[in-house]
């Protein structure tokens, strides 16, 4: 911004899709907090949807704001995302190799050839975010070029040309000079940084594309139209820091410009041309700057004389002469092009580092936010403010730790021959003096600072569709605030403001809003719920796409149930819907999930699919008591499941091999602790649980485990268990078999072992007397089962074990020929006769 404020300019346009223009003016908004983004999609296609996110230090961001305080006039210069998101599949140039000099730092190329589309949840497990500034690349800054105009003219434009960072580093102070014949008026790149006066270069992105989407890539080198690997598949700003003999090109950037108080500009615009000579840009690229070129021209015809351009500093040398708009035109002639609307979106910091996992963006914004807000004293100010972050977590750090760490970063820097400690030598402070030599609390700085846990703000007056302000007016009316840092939450349902926020949570759930991930509560009562939350950007554009379903959460939410109903869903799918409906209190939308519920439950004759389907219904009967909703009809459909699976489950348990025996004890276990809160319905249930515990056709596992269930029941006495396990246990058994049995009783708790001593003695015995083939078979089996019990119980079994063996020891052991001498002998001493 400060350079902007000597340029002057008439009008800045900025790297970005045009389609925003008439958005700029949200940008000076009191209520706009960045990191937000420009989200284009596609009407009645959401998922085809592109992110051009912004941070406060960006320097499109700060070209937005000078250009709104100026009174001039700000717009987008780059392609517009109605022909990026024309592509195949709505993401046009996914595939494209990432752009030249496009880099994240410890990672390969990241996109950076123009407004690519995202789908969410597309590639890996979410969007990957190109840095404010660029993917890797950043906005340059350069002088007026000095030149006359020739009004009219539209060839041999001129534009000056500089850099920003390379991984996120705006361009420092100071300005270039580039020459050359505007059309109608002077023409000038600028990085539009927004430093502070006198403070350190800030975030701004390297040498590639400024403001560039999310999209998704492969990562690999790419092929110029020459056929030949270009320089798309490498990293300028790499190149320039290898000729210059650094091995990190990150470092060199902060040392040649950040650190140095003044922008080069005119030395790295003309670096930038050296490293693309030889280069052919690709025809996607080629429209790119074409389409800039194109802007720049139409400035000009406007009447507009100093024209400053906000874009990477790779684009520079194709801007600094406009040639002939024809061969521009014949370009970009005849370019798929679809409809798309345009708004603002909260952002978040964490999906702007690399540190998240998605390879690409700014490696670490709270740091470069934190030198832009504080140029007097940074490093000061970072080590108090982590001083801070480790005292919160209880960690003993006291202000001497702050001193000492300051003087370790300067002394770092010194001894490295840099001009100023950059976040390396803060880092190694911190590790060596705050935290001791310890890692987990440089994470937490890691996690907390330099990546930062912001998520930021667009005013109420923002375009949105009507199902995303129902969702912003109850979060409001809720009090429920979305946030970038996950937090738990704990509802108690006897509440009616918990109950409310309860039923928001499962209706986001239902249209795919995965704000809230549900948690086992903490603490007992059907009545306690608990939650994870965490907001992401991406849930806008699902928002807009579930927007097709209705006009607010509770409307959309039953259409999107209904929907769901009406489909060939598998049984237990429509059963658990039935329960969220019932969570969610969705009553309208219940009816219509219960009838297809009985039409698919009588056509389905597999007996694990009804099991698997019954406990989501019986816990939803219970919702009427807990939560006051309704669950009229569910008791008809429970009783019909129940009867069909207490008919079928005596031929389901016959043949199986063990994976087929474990998954279907996996639904009997289910079903027991469904019906088991129900008397009526237990004693059918443990009745035929008793007839099949009987049978001598059992695979091993199913007859152990369905014993253990009688006998926690009380319906099979204790002798009956015992002779049971015994018969299971007996020689003619194969070991196996018998393993499987005990696998199959003792799951889930060994106790039984500690306090029954005749059961503890039978699996004693059988045990004992396996032959040493034998025992090394059914080890694994045997590991299996008294590994899963809890440590306290192993320990008393072990104990009890112990015991017995120490008992065995006990008793001694007589050799007969061995003690005959002696006892002769004692004989005669005693006159004994023999």
């Amino acid at each position: 911004m400060v350079e902007l404020r000597r340029l002057r300019p008439d009008i800045v346009l900025i790297e970005g899709p045009p389609e925003a223009d008439g958005l700029v003016a949200l940008a000076a908004d009191p209520d706009m907090e960045p990191p937000v983004a420009l989200l284009a999609h596609v009407p009645g296609e959401p998922s085809r949807a592109g992110f051009w996110p912004f941070a406060v230090f960006s320097p499109e961001w700060q070209a937005l704001r000078y250009a709104r305080e100026a009174g001039i006039p700000a717009r987008f210069c780059d392609l517009p995302a109605a022909h990026g998101l024309a592509g195949p599949d709505g993401a046009a140039g996914v595939s494209e190799p990432p752009g030249p000099g496009n880099r994240s730092p410890g990672g390969p190329g990241v996109p950076g050839n123009g407004p690519d589309a995202v789908r969410p949840g597309g590639s890996g497990t979410g969007p990957e975010v190109a840095p404010p500034g660029g993917s890797g690349g950043g906005p340059a800054t350069a002088g007026p070029g000095e030149s006359e105009s020739e009004s009219g003219g539209e060839s041999g434009g001129g534009v000056g040309g500089g850099v920003g960072g390379e991984s996120g580093h705006g361009a420092g102070h100071g300005a270039g000079h580039g020459a050359g014949r505007g059309a109608g008026g002077e023409v000038v790149t600028s990085g539009a940084h927004g430093e502070p006066e006198g403070g350190p270069g800030v975030e701004g992105g390297g040498p590639g594309d400024g403001g560039e989407p999310v999209q998704g890539h492969s990562g690999e080198p790419g092929v110029g139209a020459s056929g030949e690997e270009g320089l798309s598949g490498r990293d300028p700003i790499g190149r320039l820091a290898e000729a210059a003999g650094y091995d990190d090109a990150e470092r060199w950037w902060e040392d040649v410009v950040e650190h140095r108080g003044g922008a080069p500009f005119e030395v790295i615009a003309e670096a930038m041309g050296a490293v693309r000579e030889g280069y052919v840009p690709d025809e996607r690229e080629a429209r790119r700057e074409a389409y800039m070129r194109k802007t720049i021209r139409g400035a000009a015809k406007d009447g507009y004389r100093r024209i400053a351009v906000v874009c990477g500093a790779w684009h520079v040398p194709a801007l600094q002469e406009l040639g002939p708009a024809a061969h521009d035109d014949r370009l970009l002639r005849g370019l798929p092009k679809v409809k798309v609307e345009m708004t603002w979106v909260p952002w978040t910091y964490g999906r702007l580092a690399s540190w998240s996992g998605y390879g690409a963006g700014v490696g670490s914004p709270g740091w470069y936010d934190h030198l832009f807000a504080h140029p007097e004293r940074p490093i000061e100010r970072w080590l108090a403010r982590a001083a801070g972050v480790l005292r919160d977590e209880d960690l003993p750090v006291s202000s001497a730790h702050v001193i000492e760490g300051v003087r370790l970063a300067h002394s770092l820097a010194a001894v490295r021959g840099r001009p100023l400690a950059g976040l390396g030598e803060v880092t190694e402070a911190v590790r060596a003096v705050l935290c001791e030599g310890a890692e987990l609390p440089v994470e937490l700085i890691q996690r907390r600072m330099v990546v930062g846990e912001r998520l930021g703000h667009v005013p109420d007056d923002t375009p949105m569709v009507p199902l995303q302000r129902d969702l912003r007016d109850r979060m409001r009316r809720l009090k429920l605030r979305a946030e970038a840092l996950g937090r738990d939450l704990d509802l108690d349902l006897r509440k009616p403001l918990d109950l409310d926020r309860s039923r928001l949570l499962h209706r986001l759930g239902l249209l795919g809003v995965a704000w809230g991930e549900p948690r086992e509560a903490r603490g007992k009562g059907t009545f306690r719920e608990s939650w994870w939350l965490e907001w992401r950007p991406e849930f806008d554009i699902e928002l807009i796409e579930a927007g097709g379903y209705g006009t607010t959460v509770p409307a959309a939410a039953a259409a999107k149930v209904r929907e769901l109903a009406s489909r060939d869903r598998p049984l237990a799918e429509l059963t658990e819907a039935a329960e969220r409906c019932l969570l969610a209190d969705l009553p309208d939308a219940l009816p219509s999930v219960l009838s297809a519920v009985a039409a698919r439950a009588a056509l389905d004759s597999d007996v694990t699919h009804l099991m698997a389907a019954l406990p989501p219904l019986v816990r939803a009967e219970r919702y009427g008591d807990v939560r006051g909703t309704s669950a009229e009809g569910l008791s008809a459909i429970v009783e019909s499941l129940l009867a069909r699976i207490r008919a079928g489950l005596p031929a389901a348990v016959t043949g199986l091999d063990d994976d087929s025996a474990r998954e279907l004890l996996r639904h009997v276990d289910a079903v027991h602790s469904s019906v088991g809160l129900q008397e009526s319905r237990r004693d059918g249930w443990l009745g035929v649980l008793s007839g099949i515990a009987a049978r001598d056709d059992l695979h091993g596992l199913i007859g152990g485990r369905l014993t253990r269930i009688l006998l926690d029941a009380g319906t099979v006495p204790a002798d009956e268990v015992a002779r049971r396990m015994s018969r299971s246990m007996s020689a003619g058994v194969p070991p196996a078999r018998a393993a499987a049995w005990i696998e199959g009783f003792l799951a889930g708790s060994g106790l039984l072992l500690v306090h029954d001593s005749t059961l503890f003695a039978l699996v004693d015995t059988w045990l004992s007397g396996l032959s040493p083939e034998a025992f090394i078979d059914v080890l694994p089996l045997l590991r299996r089962t008294f590994g899963a019990f809890p440590a306290p119980e192993r320990r008393a079994v072990g104990g009890r074990v112990t015991a017995t063996g120490t008992a065995r020891a006990a008793v001694p052991e007589t050799d007969d020929p061995r003690a005959a001498p002696a006892v002769r002998t004692v004989f005669e001493i005693l006159g004994v006769g023999n």
